[in-house]
């Protein structure tokens, strides 16, 4: 058998991955097996492992799908207008941010991370949030702090205290809707309360 393009591996792997999604979010990650996922994408379960060690290193692959650093959208933000303010720019990415959230994928592998994967073998499902949460925590903070250093911040409000105050308030929001995403828009409802919160704290 002729070897695939490298158009055609790419294109396998992320059917793998489509299918990997569906079927994850349908039976929870424990309860499904790489076999359901090779069948559910019409192929074999060879071809799984072509790409993939196991199931774990599957899993990562579909939530990098949507990781989204918030630095790179600060980057984006600031491209945009290099003249903007350090809160400003925090809005604007946090802004950025929801809107992404209500796109379907994104919506449902976030759903699967955080309520259908339970911890088992090489999947640590805690262990994932706090690596994310900490790597935001950390890239909000930079910001924060240059807010400070331009003296945009209040004078009763530090750097550490003002990301915590926005990643708890995000990070309640994302699991209340997630419950029921049908329930509110979370770009709609994060964007009130973000534009809130940084009106709170800046001077």
């Amino acid at each position: 058998m002729a070897r695939k393009t490298k158009a055609e591996a790419a294109a396998t792997r992320e059917a793998l991955l489509d299918a990997a999604e569906e079927v994850f979010f349908a039976k929870g990650v424990a309860r499904t097996s790489l076999e359901q996922i090779a069948r559910h994408a019409g192929l074999t379960r060879g071809a799984v492992y072509w790409h993939f060690k196991n199931k774990g290193d599957l899993f990562m692959a579909l939530v990098e799908r949507v990781h989204m650093p918030f630095q790179s959208l600060m980057e984006a933000v600031s491209k945009a207008d290099e003249t903007i303010s350090p809160m400003e720019a925090i809005r604007l990415a946090c802004h950025a941010g929801l809107a992404r959230l209500e796109q379907p994928s994104h919506q449902r592998i976030l759903s699967i991370l955080l309520h259908r994967c339970e911890f088992f073998s090489d999947i640590n499902p805690l262990a994932m949030q706090d690596d994310i949460g900490e790597e935001c925590y950390s890239e909000m903070l930079i910001v924060f702090k240059e807010a400070e250093h331009q003296q945009l911040l209040r004078e009763d409000v530090t750097p550490e205290v003002a990301t915590r105050m926005l990643q708890s308030a995000l990070g309640g929001l994302f699991h209340d809707w997630l419950r029921t995403p049908d329930a509110f828009s979370i770009h709609q409802r994060g964007g009130e309360l973000i534009d809130t919160l940084i009106r709170i704290m800046q001077r």
